[in-house]
């Protein structure tokens, strides 16, 4: 029989995943890490889909005085060196593990019905207090009333820190409490409370009904609590201001700035290279650090999604997908991103280039309703965007950290042509079949009809810079981003790469085909004036081929077809396609002179 692991996706318990022989990833040094803090209470916030569930189900599964069985799981990995402390500390402690990421409805009483399905699980997984004689009377009356779902909202908003009490009174040891996902309810009240927010005490809002409960369900759990050994709190961001976490003088956020817990989180280099090995598939790690790279937490300048490695790897045959920008429900962000004084920012973003912005540590979710700036905060948590380097304080230079995420940008810019201009599917599904099977002249008359239909909406406004006068985007980076857009119908049969360096220097936009028989292609986009008052039509179009010529001359002597050569793509199957904007106007093809 076989003893190849396999992979387990969709589950985060960590004692399945190691009991039934799947692939983990060795980050049991968190336990010893996370213990040998200097702070009662630790928050850890990652974009989703970075393992922290199965992190705090690991250290669960460590600590836990009620699973002994589960010393022999970590035999095998780094924590079970350590010796001495394994000795002192496995299975020594009573450990409180709730997950809030469910807690998603539309309403504060569907919510609350939602917190009470989760205590009353967590009470479930305790019910042997109820057979304690060391707990008294009143104590098991209220523990009935929670598994009953007859107690107060008040019983429910303080249940986390009781529980914490009775497994301290029945083991007489502090208990380690766990709590992931915990800013979920409040994003999703944030989502579904209409504008204005109000968040003065007393207003019967959903978004203030669940910051009311969170500062006390969590509050006394954490604060004060002299049940606590010690604290752990995942989550995407800190949640600022809603005073969740005032006053926690043993309190500390390790973020994705942070060097300290940097590596705990997504797959580093040298753990992304050993799983593909173990499957075979370690002549693909180039492609996949283009697709699912390019994170940088703390000082670990490569951290890898493990989202999408770990299901690239299930279903490598069917090439490169997004998967871990279909995980979950990002509404909160594409709803704003569109917004007019974000979009220049945007583009510039797909153009391959970086921007500078502040970062708040605390993201205070009533400020997002009329701070647009705050967007840059969520995007940077959330995952979307990564740094390059801290530039100050609070800012960061920051960039698209992957292909994955760069479609992200891409979509968007096509939802904002489909749902403004309704603009006919078909019609750009044509256009773009012709330029991957070399109709240009085709091509050409179906991209002026798009433009024509559509550009109005795009066109280039005035933004302000920080001193308010007003700048423009460069038009060529205009153009360009418009055109990476459109084509991101073809992103299933190509991968579509911008500003990229290949041969001498860096080319606009290129579409590597995946099936190595097609067509392979090369975009070189230039810009000029239109036609000018005293300028001859036949001076201004000597004007428009000179320029298309000087692309093509510039896709040549420069050499970005080695791109395209180096992904086995035949020289003979490389179009070389200039795009020459006058004005608006696009030309592809040479008029007659």
């Amino acid at each position: 029989m076989s003893n190849k692991k396999t992979l387990k996706i969709g589950r985060s318990d960590f004692e399945l995943i190691v009991k039934n022989n799947h692939y983990f990833v060795d980050k049991t040094m968190l336990i010893y890490e996370f213990y040998h803090n200097e702070n009662d209470i630790i928050l850890m916030p990652r974009p989703k889909r970075f393992g922290k569930t199965l992190n705090l189900s690991m250290i669960e599964h460590f600590f836990d005085i009620q699973k002994p069985e589960s010393k022999k799981l970590f035999s095998e990995y780094k924590i079970s060196e350590k010796k001495e402390f394994c000795l002192e500390h496995q299975n020594k402690y009573p450990v409180i593990n709730i997950s809030l990421k469910d807690i998603k409805k539309t309403s504060w009483n569907k919510c609350l019905e939602n917190f009470k399905d989760a205590i009353y699980e967590l009470y479930q997984e305790h019910k042997y207090l109820l057979q304690s004689n060391k707990l008294d009377s009143s104590e098991k009356k209220h523990f009935r009333d929670i598994i009953s779902k007859t107690a107060l909202e008040t019983d429910y908003e303080t249940s986390l820190f009781k529980l914490s009490k009775y497994l301290k009174t029945h083991f007489d040891n502090d208990v380690i409490i766990l709590v992931d996902e915990y800013d979920a309810p409040i994003i999703n009240a944030f989502k579904n409370t209409p504008a204005p927010i109000k968040t003065e005490k007393g207003k019967n809002t959903y978004y203030q009904n669940v910051v009311d409960f969170m500062q006390t369900f969590l509050g006394k759990a954490y604060k004060g609590n002299k049940n606590l050994k010690i604290g752990l709190l995942t989550g995407v961001m800190r949640v600022g201001k809603e005073s969740i976490f005032s006053e926690w003088n043993n309190f500390a956020v390790f973020g994705i700035t942070s060097p300290y817990f940097a590596e705990n989180f997504g797959f580093t280099q040298s753990e992304t290279q050993k799983i593909l090995t173990y499957f075979n598939l370690q002549n693909h790690i180039n492609k996949i650090s283009e697709w699912y790279n390019g994170y940088k937490f703390g000082d670990i300048d490569k951290i890898y999604n493990p989202w999408a490695i770990v299901n690239y790897i299930s279903r490598y045959k069917e090439g490169f997908i997004s998967y871990w920008v279909n995980s979950g429900d990002d509404s909160l962000i594409k709803e704003r991103i569109a917004e007019p004084n974000i979009k220049d920012k945007v583009q510039e973003l797909i153009a391959g280039k970086t921007i500078v912005k502040t970062i708040r540590e605390n993201f205070v979710f009533p400020d997002f309703e009329h701070k647009t700036e705050l967007l840059w905060t969520l995007l940077f948590y959330s995952g979307f965007l990564t740094k390059v380097k801290k530039i100050s304080r609070n800012q960061y230079e920051l960039k698209i950290p992957n292909y994955e995420i760069k479609f992200v940008f891409i979509d968007i810019i096509l939802d904002w042509i489909e749902n403004e201009y309704k603009i006919n599917q078909d019609l750009l599904i044509t256009t773009s079949n012709n330029l991957i099977n070399n109709n240009l002249i085709d091509f050409e008359t179906g991209f002026k009809k798009i433009l024509n239909d559509t550009l109005s909406y795009f066109d280039i406004a005035p933004v302000k810079d920080k001193d308010n006068k007003e700048i423009k985007i460069p038009q060529e980076q205009f153009f360009h981003v418009y055109t990476l857009g459109l084509l991101a119908v073809l992103s299933d049969d190509y991968i579509i790469k911008s500003n990229r360096e290949s041969g001498e220097g860096r080319y606009d936009i290129v579409l590597i085909p995946h099936n190595k028989n097609n067509n392979g292609i090369i975009i070189e986009i230039k810009h000029i004036e239109n036609q000018q008052k005293n300028e001859t039509y036949d001076k201004f179009i000597k004007r428009i081929n000179g320029k298309i010529d000087e692309a093509l001359e510039q896709i040549q002597r420069k050499k970005y077809y080695k791109e395209l050569l180096s992904h086995k793509v035949e020289l003979d199957k490389i179009i070389r396609v200039p795009i020459v904007f006058a004005g608006k106007e696009p030309y592809i093809t040479k008029l007659p002179e």
